[in-house]
């Protein structure tokens, strides 16, 4: 007879091969699609994520107030003024 820790690996086993099993079945693969899917709107989200992060940390320094612009670089000439 078979102690408990070598039931439970069986268990384990088995609950494996058979989720494995049904991933790849005609009933499984619309999870693995979605699984997919959400794989790749993730990775837009983040790239998007990133990309307004560092839109708005640079947005300070282009917005800067002209007299702030100019105690931070005195060589500074605006053709304007």
């Amino acid at each position: 007879m078979a102690d408990s820790g070598q039931q439970e690996t069986m268990l384990k086993t088995a609950a494996g091969v058979a989720g494995g099993a049904l991933l790849f079945s005609p009933v499984g693969m619309p999870i693995v699609h979605g699984i997919a899917g959400l794989a790749v709107a993730s990775l837009g989200l983040i790239a998007a994520g990133s990309a307004v992060g560092a839109i708005t940390d640079n947005i300070g320094n282009i917005v800067t107030p002209k007299d702030q612009h100019r105690e931070e670089y005195p060589d500074f000439t605006d053709e304007k003024d």
